[in-house]
């Protein structure tokens, strides 16, 4: 089914859910229960949920006994290596309980370029879907260089959401919805709703560098949600500690309402994961 607006997200045939680096690492790494129960939930419903998940550098990073996200790409490298691994066990250890299998998907920008690997990847997806395996996406960051990367994972979550053909996308974030302005700002007001073909440069979104393991902000994720309404995909962005309210449909967040005249089929042309410069 198309999705329209956030109340009609129980029941979504397909969704694309992101949680980023912040939300699921180091202090905050308990939060993967709470997401992990709430996916659950939704697959027991029928829906089937891809995660697209940041944090493998973060994982990592204790690991390597870093302090804080390394700069070099040898070490970001390395640091994915170590931190995918621990990653990926962290989810299936929490699914464990509700019976649900996660399946790990790597992909680089030049996998969506280029029609061959666009094409496993995303018959691979679908099939992992069909024997009901919850995918956990992220970027392939041990084998990923600057000049190749997806930018962020929002990005990459939308372009996921696209190749699958997804009714819905919701982006997690460190805030309940995003504001006219940085919410730390006077006159930062909270926004409901973006109607499809809404201009959106009246708003002052943050980017840059979130804390010292993830990058982002609401900018990327205004972009990335821009991204999938025009695929014909409604896309909601809240809270990581909303996420069982904004599947079951509760009035949280920040719609983007989708393009009502585009077909929601999964896409087959290339998909642009180049960030725009």
């Amino acid at each position: 089914m198309s999705v329209d607006d956030r109340t009609q997200l129980p029941g979504a045939r397909r969704v694309v859910v992101k949680v980023g680096s912040s939300s699921i690492s180091g202090e905050n790494r308990h939060k993967i229960g709470p997401i992990v129960h709430a996916l659950a939930a939704a697959h027991a419903r029928g829906t089937e949920v891809v995660l697209v998940s940041s944090g493998a550098i973060a994982t990592g990073m204790p690991y390597l006994t870093l302090d804080e996200r390394p700069t070099d790409l040898a070490t970001q490298q390395a640091a994915a290596a170590v931190g995918q691994n621990v990653l990926i066990y962290r989810y299936q250890d929490a699914l464990r309980p509700f019976g649900v299998v996660a399946g790990q998907v790597l992909l680089t920008a030049g996998d969506l370029e280029n029609a061959t690997p666009r094409s496993n990847a995303r018959r691979a997806m679908e099939r992992l879907l069909g024997l009901r395996i919850l995918p956990i996406v992220n970027e392939n960051d041990t084998v990923a260089t600057h000049e190749i990367r997806f930018g962020d994972n929002d990005r990459l979550a939308a372009l996921v959401a696209r190749l699958i053909g997804a009714d819905a996308l919701v982006l997690l974030s460190d805030i309940e919805c995003l504001y006219t302005r940085p919410p730390s700002e006077p006159g930062a007001r909270p926004i409901d709703r973006v109607a499809w073909g809404d201009d959106l440069e009246e708003f002052e979104f943050g980017a840059t560098v979130v804390n010292s393991v993830g990058t982002g902000g609401a900018a990327t994720k205004a972009s990335a949600a821009k991204l999938a309404s025009a695929a014909g995909i409604g896309v909601l962005v809240t809270s990581a500690d909303l996420v069982s309210d904004a599947l079951e449909g509760r009035h949280v967040g920040t719609w983007f309402e989708p393009d009502p005249d585009v077909d929601r089929a999964p896409v087959t042309g290339a998909v642009r994961a180049a960030v725009d410069r």
